[in-house]
This record gives C-alpha cells, structure tokens and sequence, in this order.
C-alpha cells in the first residue's frame, strides 16, 4: 500500500514539472511581459482547405516586440511550427509597424495588441471529425528600457470538418480586420532614384493624387540598407510624393528597394525599382518648372566660367578680408623684387588650388559615404571652428611683433632658411582658401551645386575653376611688372601697416569665437577662451625665447615651455566633447533685433504655410556664414522690412545650419546649392517659389515679400 501512495506522488510530481515547464496547453501563455496565444478565424478546415490562424500579442505597458525588419536594434517576433504530417504554415502577414526611436537609434514594432495572421494548409488525407493539435514555438524580443528574450509554446485544436466551417463569432472579425490593416501591393508604384546626395523614392497611383499627403514614411524591409535614424524629407506633387532617404554608412546602392510606405495612416507594400522620373509631376513632387535650375547653362564649360567667376568675386566677400590684409602686405614687401614676387605669386596659387582639390575631395568623400553635407561642411564641426580660431588669434599676435616665424609675414611655416617666403605664400593661399570657405560668392552656388550631381573628375574640374578665379588677382599681380613698379618701396611703414594689418586677425578669431558661441553652446567657448589666453602666453614664451636667442643665450625651455603650452591649449579647444555637452535645443521661435519675428524651418511647417495658402520667406543661413550674417544686418534690419513682412502676412522661417542639418542639406541640393546662402520665397496661393540673389538690399527683400503676397 504504501509503495503504491509513493509511485502516485511520484507520477503527480513528474506530471506537475511537466506542464510548469513547458506551457503548451491551449490558450493564452504569459511570458512574462506579454501575453501571448494562438487563434482561428474559423470553427475548422476543411481536408486540403485552408484555416487563418492568428499570434496574438498583448504586451505590457512601456513594453514593445518588433517587426520584420526590427531597425537599428532588436529582433522580429519567430514562429517554429510542429503541425501534424502533410500539414504546412505560410509566413506571417506583418501588421503595420510604429517608430520606436531610442536615442539615436531608430527601430520598428508594437506596442499594446498586435495580431500577426498566418495561413495554415491542411493535410489532404486529414479526415473529417478528427480534432488535430496546431503547435508553434513563439520566441519575442521585448524591450523597454531593457530587453528581455521571452518565449512560449503555444498550441491550438483544430476539428476538420467535411464542409466549410462557419467563421468563428469572436475571432473572424479581428482576423478580417488585421488582414485589411495590413500593406497590399499593387496600390503604388515606385521608383528608385540614386544620387549623390543619397536615395529619393517617387511614389505614384490614384491614392496618393492630389498632393495633399501630411505625412509619410518608408519601412524597408531589408536591414542595413537605410539609415533608419535619418530623417525622411517628403516632397508633394499633383500625382504623387517623393521620399528622399539616406543609406546606411557604407552601403551599396541597392538593386530595388522593398517595404512599407505609411502615408496618413494607411499603408501600402512598394517595391522601388531603379529608374528616372517621368516628365512632368508623376510622383515627383512639384513638376520641373517649379523647380531653379539645378546649374549653370552650357554643361561643364558653363559650370567652370561660373566658378570662376565666382572665385574672383570670392575675394570681396567679407570672411576673406583678413587674409587679402596678409596678402596685401605680402605683396608690398617684395615689390622691388620681381623674381621674389613671382614665386609669390605662384607658390600662392598653388597653395590655393592644393586646398580647393583637397577640400572638394573630402567634400565628395564624405557625400560618398551618405552624409549630407555642402560647401563650408568643415565649419559645422565644432573643433574645426574652434582651431581656426586659434590660428587667427596666432596669426595676429605675429603680426603684432609678439613673436616671429620665419623671416617675415608670408614665412609662416617657413623656416629661418626659407627666407624668400615661399612656403610662407603657399600656406597663406591655404588659410585663405579655409576662411573663404564659408562664403559663397554670386555665380558660385550654381556652378557648385551642378558640380555636386557629377562624377568626381567633372566635379573636380569645378573646383579647379573656381580655386583658378580666387587666386587670379594675386598671382596676376605678382607676375605683372607693371603691378609690381607702382607698389612702394619697403621700408619702416610696413612694420607699421602690419601692426594695423593684425586687426582684421583679431577681428576674425572673435568672430570664430561667436560661431563656437552659437554652435556649440557657452561651455565650448569657455574652453576656447581659456585656450586662447593660454595660445597667447605659449606665443609671448616663444618670442623670449627668440629674443634670448639673439642676443647668444640659452632659451630651450622657454621655447621647450612655450610649444608644451600652445599644443595644451589647442588639445584643450578641440578635444572632442560628451555628446551632451555644449547642446542646444533649436530655436522655435524668435525676433531679429529689428522685431521681425521669425520660426525656426522644417519641412513639415513649410508645408503646413503652403496649404494654408500663405506666403513664406525661407532663410538658409548658418553663424559661420559671414555672408549670411552681412545680409541679415542690411536686409533684414531695416523697419521698412519688418512693416513688409508683417502688413503681407508673410511668414519667415530661418533653417539654421550652424550645425550640420541633413534636412536643410537636401533641401539645399534639391535647389541646385551646395551651400548658404540660400532665400527662397513661396507665393501666396502655392504659385512657383522664386530664388533670390545672395547678396540682399532691403529694397529687395520688401519687392520679394510684397510679390508673394499677391500670390
């Protein structure tokens, strides 16, 4: 008896772990943060007949699993089937996924209840009034701010039946309804456009006609294609929509682009296929003619005389005034040496043209590798700004006597044997070349922005011209004999005039230090204070240490001292930042110091304005952009300016690029513009926008708004 009592305790103990170890009765099965269960639209199947079965998902507040393509992290939901022989399950009809962004990291699933149908095949020979068990091993990623790997062995009874089985009251309808909320082709067709500036879809049919589409995403089903971070830049026409994409670092370009395209809640399954856009606004967005050129007339040739041009004018922009005052004096002190002052001249431009290739290359490079960025794209880092700081303040306080390098102004970098200046010419042409970099001269954007939509050697060829047209006024003086004798002679004034000339350097570092101000928040530029007063005292070191020298003393460690001092500041200015430091939150709103109110640009207000029938004034500027800055203290300042915008009723918007924006990037490359500035003006009543010079009067400004508002 008693043997009897302990084999049944024994058998109910087995029997116990069992069914606690592997939860596969029929019905819901908590995981541990969700629930999950199996369920079918019909009360059976047929033989050989097919049955909708459901996974349904009940995840927990704050909780979430993933779709097909789970994003930057995560992993989709899987179903493993044990069906019984001859049985087969097709694959899982994904419902719509939602955004889950997690800082920098995009990813793509659900929250709350999601239903996932799947269609389930019966065995032919599977008879009539037998009940079959339909088992599948569930495995969820669920996240918050933890993910936690969950699974569940889930399983259904199913009876077949000899005719067709009667929908089930409760689940037929959720199941009708998941399946109608899920993306079907053949709604839209697409196609695939590749550029340098990245990936646009164009998306056409008679659900997207109209061009009143609010909002719109694409899902792709296929990871490490996109940058799924990246953000989607949509763009309306008559009969459609494009998308502009940003691939993922390193990715090729894909063969045809497949996923889910969201458009104001309803979803549609697209496959982009490589090709070119048909004439006209078949999902284009706006059609062509409303649209700026994206270039100058004439192909190439047009693109280089226009660059040129531009380079020549380059040197009247203002951000290149203090290097012309080093050019200039250069120049004078070696005007009764006409050898000297060709190897000026032509050390100069070579300098000028090595920079601008340079540049341009890693300008190209970096559009390459799916970033987007312009010309000026080095002044949107913060350590860059902050080290030409630096290398102006030094440039000043050499040109005020604190220290020397070299044997006179154009022997920066030189050594004390290189007295004609040569490498002194050669780097002055470099450093005017980075300073002008966030100016963009008249014909320059144009030319610039064709070279962008170019192979490399063609875009190359550009930057050739337009580095040809910036160094042609010095080079050519320096080789004119007729230039050089009317130049006076050296003498005493010109430490004088170099003195003055060091201004225009100081000038230039405070304004770098307001760029870092405004870019990079006010504990950057505590930094870069700091450093400054430290750069300033490694230079006073170095010039005892070269006065010391003269005299035929000993100044090692003062020289030793003062390159330990100035390589401390400059690590101390550049040296990257925590990605929380210095950040600023972008401006919503705000008022020039005219009181003309402003907002700050996104596409998605853009085309709120429009479809308001509103006018709108578009203000692609950035703090570094000197140009930019000159327009806004003569254009906008004035009240009648102001009186303008506020009696038409036109909306400013500024799209800052101080920092780097890939949004204002290719809306940039979308008008043809490589760089700022860039004023767009959209009339009243959605008419063509209209493109106005870079340089503004506020004559101009008041004749543009007072024409959009007519529409």
């Amino acid at each position: 008896m008693l043997n009897r009592l302990l084999a049944g305790l024994l058998a109910l103990l087995a029997l116990s772990a069992g069914l606690a170890a592997s939860p596969s009765l029929a019905g819901p099965v908590r995981t541990g943060h969700l629930t999950a269960e199996l369920a079918a639209a019909s009360q059976g199947v047929t033989p050989g007949g097919e049955v909708r079965v459901v996974l349904r998902q009940v995840i927990d507040k704050g909780w979430h699993t993933y779709w097909r393509n789970s994003g930057d992290s995560g992993a989709p939901t899987e179903l493993t089937w044990t069906l019984p022989p001859g049985w087969s399950a097709g694959e899982i009809v994904w419902a719509p996924p939602a955004r889950k962004p997690i800082g920098p990291l995009m990813n793509y699933g659900y929250s709350g209840e999601v239903l996932l149908p799947v269609t389930v095949r019966a065995s032919a020979s599977a008879r009539p009034g037998d009940t079959v068990t339909l088992r599948a091993k569930a495995a969820f990623l669920v996240c918050a701010d933890v993910c936690i790997p969950e699974d569940a062995d889930l399983s259904l009874d199913l009876k077949v039946v000899a005719e067709d089985p009667a929908p089930d009251p409760v689940w037929a309808p959720r199941v009708e309804a998941a399946l109608a909320a899920a993306p079907r082709p053949g709604q839209v067709e697409a196609i695939l456009i590749s550029g340098p500036s990245g990936l646009s879809i164009a998306a056409t049919g008679a659900v997207l006609a109209g061009g009143k589409a609010r909002d719109a995403y694409f899902f792709p089903y296929e990871a490490g294609v996109l940058d799924h971070a990246a953000a989607q830049t949509l763009d309306r026409g008559p009969e459609g929509l494009t998308l502009a994409l940003k691939p993922a670092p390193g990715a090729a370009v894909p063969s045809s682009l497949a996923g889910v395209l969201a458009v104001d809640g309803k979803v549609y399954e697209i496959e982009a296929r490589p090709g070119k856009a048909l004439p006209g606004a078949a999902g284009l967005g706006p059609p062509p003619s409303t649209r700026p050129s994206a270039g100058p007339s004439g192909g190439l040739i047009g693109a280089i005389a226009f660059a040129f041009l531009g380079g020549l004018i380059l040197n009247l922009m203002p951000c290149v005034f203090p290097v012309l005052a080093m050019k200039a004096a250069s120049l004078a002190s070696h005007g009764q040496d006409r050898a000297a002052a060709r190897l000026q001249g032509l050390a100069f431009l070579a300098g000028v043209m090595a920079t601008f290739l340079a540049l341009a290359a890693l300008l190209l490079v970096v559009r390459a590798g799916g970033a987007a960025v312009g010309w000026g794209f080095q002044l949107q880092s913060p350590p860059v700004v902050a080290a030409l700081a630096l290398l102006m303040l030094a440039v000043g306080l050499n040109m005020s006597g604190l220290f020397e390098i070299g044997g006179s102004l154009q022997g920066i970098g030189a050594g004390a044997a290189n007295r004609n200046g040569a490498l002194g010419a050669f780097l002055t042409g470099a450093l005017a070349v980075v300073v002008a970099a966030p100016c963009t001269a008249p014909f320059m954007a144009p030319a610039l922005g064709w070279a962008m939509t170019q192979p490399a050697a063609l875009s190359l060829a550009v930057f050739a011209g337009l580095g040809l047209g910036f160094a042609a006024p010095f080079t050519l003086a320096a080789l004119a004999p007729g230039v050089l004798s009317r130049l006076p002679r050296p003498g005493p004034w010109m430490e004088t005039f170099r003195k003055v000339l060091a201004f225009p350097m100081y000038g230039a570092a405070a304004w770098l230090a307001w760029v870092i101000a405004v870019q990079a928040g006010p504990d950057l530029l505590a930094r870069l204070l700091a450093a400054g007063v430290a750069l300033a005292f490694a230079c006073w070191l170095w010039g005892l240490a070269q006065k010391r020298a003269a005299v035929g003393r000993s100044a090692r460690v003062l020289g030793a001292s003062a390159l330990v001092v100035a390589g401390l500041a400059v690590a101390g200015a550049v040296w990257p930042q925590p990605a929380s430091a210095g950040s600023k939150a972008p401006e919503t709103t705000g008022a020039s110091t005219n009181g003309l109110a402003y907002e700050a640009y996104t596409p998605e207000r853009l085309a709120t304005l429009r479809a308001e029938g509103r006018p709108v004034f578009v203000n692609y500027t950035a703090a570094w952009c000197v140009t930019c800055q000159v327009n806004e203290r003569v254009a906008f300042s004035s009240r009648t300016a102001a009186e303008a915008f506020e009696s038409s009723g036109t909306v400013y918007l500024k799209a800052d690029w101080t920092r780097r924006d890939e949004v204002i990037a290719t809306d940039l490359a979308r008008f043809g513009r490589a760089g700022v500035p860039l004023y767009v003006v959209y009339p009243a009543g959605g008419g063509e926008p209209k493109i106005l010079p870079q340089l503004l009067t506020p004559d101009l400004v008041v004749r543009a708004v007072r024409e959009a508002a007519k529409g």
